[in-house]
Order: C-alpha cells, then structure tokens, then sequence
C-alpha cells in the first residue's frame, strides 16, 4: 500500500519515469559541454527535454485532482494559493509541496533526464532536493509573476549552490505568458526580495543604469514537457495570459550535496521542517537525488 506522505520514500514508487541501474544509464541524458558554458556565460539553459508527452499527461491529471481543496492529502502542500496575484483581474496558481501527494509529481525528482541535467550545471556534484512549485495561468486572464531572481527567496541557506529547473505542462509561448529572462543577470549580485505576484518591473528600480541598459528580456517559448535550468540569481520572470491556452508549468529547485541552514527558523512555510543554523541540509524533506562520481 502507497505511503500517504511520499517524501518518506526517497526512491522512485513508480514505473512512469525510467529506471536507472547504473551509471551508464544517465548517458543519454548528458549535456554537452557547448550547452554547460551557455549556462554559465548567460546565467540558463533552455529546450531541455524532461518528459515525454504521455508523462506530462499524468502530470496534468494529478495537478487537476491537488487543486482540489478538498483533496485528501491536502495538508500535505508546504502552500496553497489558488490565487497569488495581487491584481483582482488575474488568476495565478501558485503552490509547493504536491511532490509529496501523488507518484507522477513525486519521481518527476528523479528522472534521469533531470538529474543527470542538474549534475552537470551545478559543476558536476551530487544533486539534492530543496522544493518543488507548479505556477498555472488560466487562458484569457493568468497573473504575472514579477521580475526576481529565486535566491532572494533562500537567503536561508548557504552556500549559493542552487538550481531551478522550470518544465512546462502546457506549450510555454509569449502569448500565454512564458518565462523571461534577462541573459547575463546572474553576474549583478543579489538584490531585494520583493512580492512575487506583484508589480511586474518593481525590482528595476534596484538597478543601476547600466543595468537598466541591460534589460532586454528574452522568451522561453517551449514545447510541454520541455525546460529552462537558471542560475539562482537570474532575473526572470513572466507576464499574463491572455491568449485562449493555459499555462501550467512545474518546477523543480535543487540544490548541490552539502549545502547549509542558514537560520535557526522554519525552512519551509506551512511545516515544522527545522535545521539548525550551520548543520547540513538533509533528511526526510531534503532527499538525495542524484550521486556523482567521487
């Protein structure tokens, strides 16, 4: 019988996702050494290919059945917000936690076509768990999310070692609101946190001029199933949808084996998830999922 919370099982409990046995079985899911410099030079990697279409399928099935509010294992997601946007007119789905509802959501962790990705932009180092995110936009009036760069939001952890993998459920275009980035902004430092369902440009007023210069965003349009790696201080961000298709996508946010608390506070809202400042990240909610070679 399922478990009912799956982050106890730090292994795959399905067949929809490739099993690996040995090393040789990540092969085919290496980057090339072209696609790691363009990450490192401009801060993303793009038209990654994670699923197949009959996975991303299961995957839209499941998140149909955990927006329910009344769905059982509710109490599970770390957040809920069937709408984040502070504009009344828009809707943006926003929520954290669904890895440990349903067996599609949770070995999408594992899938080599991932892990192996992951691995390679974090320099070649094991690859371990820090969250997972679905962000829906429904046709005619999805929300933005504003321009931020993820690390602002994990300032609680150290050292910045981190990684956001974004995988599209739906075909990403600039119609229904795909992700943007702003190539090379991973070299400006970390600026300040600001409200992620808000005003669309309130982090430019943090730039200076020539990094205002610098702002010509470029858009990620991919097919489902399909994805964009960044670097945690990336500029990214996406506006509405009001084209006649939703836009749903999953993310996946990792970070690289040996990684810290920084804060002695709750690492993840809506749990009692604790690890003192200075101690390793790991255990029940922080699964390894990928070993390097050492």
């Amino acid at each position: 019988m399922q478990k009912r919370d799956l982050a106890d099982c730090h292994f795959p409990v399905s067949d929809i996702f490739k099993k690996v046995m040995t090393k040789s079985d990540f092969e085919p899911f290496k980057l090339s050494s072209e696609q790691v410099e363009h990450f490192h030079e401009f801060g993303y990697l793009t038209n990654v290919k994670i699923f197949e279409e009959e996975q991303v399928d299961i995957l839209r099935q499941e998140l149909t059945e955990i927006a329910d509010p009344s769905h059982p294992k509710h109490d599970l997601f770390y957040e809920f917000h069937n709408n984040q946007s502070t504009d009344p007119d828009t809707v943006l789905f926003h929520s954290l936690g669904h890895w440990r509802m349903t067996p599609g959501f949770h070995d999408a962790l594992w899938n080599p076509a991932f892990t192996q990705a992951a691995s390679q932009l974090l320099g070649d180092k094991s690859v371990r768990f820090w969250h997972d995110q679905l962000f829906c936009k429904p046709a005619n009036h999805g929300g933005v999310v504003a321009w931020h760069q993820d690390y602002s939001y994990w300032i609680r952890t150290i050292p910045m070692q981190h990684l956001t993998c974004w995988i599209g459920l739906d075909n990403a275009t600039t119609e229904n609101g795909c992700l943007n980035y702003i190539p090379g902004s991973h070299k400006w430092g970390l600026l300040k946190r600001l409200e992620l369902g808000g005003e669309m440009e309130a982090i430019f007023e943090q730039l200076t001029e020539e990094q205002q210069a610098q702002i010509k965003p470029v858009p990620m349009e991919l097919k489902k199933g399909h994805a964009c790696f960044h670097h945690p201080l990336m500029l990214h961000g996406s506006f509405e949808n009001k084209s006649q298709h939703s836009r749903r996508a999953l993310v996946l946010n990792v970070f690289a084996d040996g990684t810290q608390s920084n804060s002695d506070d709750v690492m993840l809202r809506g749990t009692n998830i604790n690890i003192p400042k200075g101690q390793k990240m790991d255990g029940k909610f922080f699964p390894l999922l990928y070993q390097a070679n050492n």
